[in-house]
């Protein structure tokens, strides 16, 4: 089952499967989202998913039930 994930402030969108981490899915659409330990402790990979809310790119994965999850990307100027 296919979810079109959708990156703002660029607008960029992607299809992506149920399961395949958010951090896959913007390297494949082309979208740098700044990671740190890979792991999920250091959120520096962190984004807000308007119909989820933050995750941790790293070690999220899509989840099943939607069609489209909107992806708020915002970065911190220390990392």
């Amino acid at each position: 089952m296919s979810v079109v994930i959708r990156f703002l402030p660029d607008e960029v969108e992607i299809e992506a499967e149920v399961g395949e981490s958010f951090l896959a899915v913007a390297a494949r659409a082309g979208i740098d989202i700044p990671t740190g330990c890979l792991m999920g402790s250091c959120h520096a990979c962190e984004v807000e998913v308007e119909e989820v809310g933050d995750v941790c790119t790293c070690i999220t994965a899509i989840p099943p039930g939607f069609s489209t999850l909107t992806v708020n990307l915002f970065s911190d100027p220390t990392w």
